[in-house]
């Protein structure tokens, strides 16, 4: 029988925040009536257009509404000269994950809400004040890391971003000129100074917990929980996802995912919403058998 997919209906986004910052999105929404609402997180450095084909496959071929955004100082949520930014990580993945997904449910509402983070998308969800709305999450590639964690030769790698040139550029430009370090995309100084403080500290997370960030509870929400880890990813390696796995009170489960079972050759930190890994994506949105009354 000939499957039809009916093309999604595709709308940018205004998404206000409490504390005033403004973020660009793009809603991708069904031809017909939603069986679920999803908000994609990205990852730190990623532009959300980078989600656009993803978006349309869930949409087109699963009924599902997808809001993709970018963070405030970033992409479309970018409002004026970068080094004048003040935002930081804390602001992206605590203030701004809430505020896309309070607006995707007022514009879809009625039907399962679900969120995916890749990498810092998935990394601060225990810690927001409101998650008692989330009927799963996905997280894909993330992770609490630490650059002793990552695996030779991507190791001199992370040490040269965090020690060598990067933090001098950050502190003289006011912002880190990622993209003509080819270091990936541009980003307020404020925002790499408290990753690179997060990323160079043994333990620092527990700290900043402690201290400056709320305390994580996942048990307000107790949604079922699915953090998807991949064989090649250099930057989040396994052991990364499973502390990450701590602060979600143990309703999580982690399942790993060799690129290769999926007939792809590689995937990495980033590469799993690349249009050419479209293969694997069933496998993050259901699982790697796939079991789509999961989060039904």
């Amino acid at each position: 029988m000939l499957k039809v997919v009916e093309t999604p209906v595709v709308r940018r986004r205004l998404i206000k925040t409490p504390d005033g910052a403004e973020l660009g999105g793009t809603l991708f929404r069904p031809a017909f009536r939603p069986r679920a609402a999803l908000v994609l997180n990205g990852a730190t450095g990623v532009p959300q257009g980078y989600y656009r084909a993803f978006a349309q496959w869930a949409a087109a071929e699963h009924a599902i509404a997808v809001l993709t955004y970018d963070y405030r100082g970033t992409g479309r949520s970018l409002t004026g000269a970068m080094r004048a930014s003040r935002a930081t990580m804390s602001d992206w993945g605590l203030r701004d994950n809430a505020a896309a997904r309070r607006h995707l449910r007022r514009a879809v509402p009625d039907v399962p809400l679900w969120v995916m983070g890749h990498s810092l998308g998935a990394m601060m969800l225990p810690m927001q004040d409101d998650v008692s709305g989330i009927d799963g999450v996905i997280g894909v590639a993330s992770g609490l890391v630490h650059h002793a964690d990552h695996p030779w030769p991507y190791r001199a790698l992370a040490l040269y971003f965090w020690y060598g040139l990067p933090p001098l550029a950050a502190a003289m430009l006011g912002y880190l000129p990622g993209r003509r370090m080819g270091l990936g995309a541009d980003m307020p100084a404020t925002a790499y100074a408290e990753w690179r403080r997060w990323c160079t500290t043994p333990g620092v997370f527990a700290g900043e917990v402690r201290d400056t960030l709320p305390r994580p509870d996942w048990r307000r929400s107790a949604a079922p929980v699915r953090l998807v880890s991949f064989t090649d990813d250099d930057v989040c390696p396994e052991v990364c996802t499973r502390r990450l796995a701590g602060l979600y009170d143990g309703f999580a489960q982690v399942e790993v995912i060799s690129p290769a079972e999926l007939g792809v050759r590689r995937v990495g930190h980033i590469g799993a919403f690349a249009r050419q890994n479209e293969a694997i994506w069933p496998a993050l949105l259901f699982g790697q058998r796939p079991i789509q009354e999961r989060f039904s």
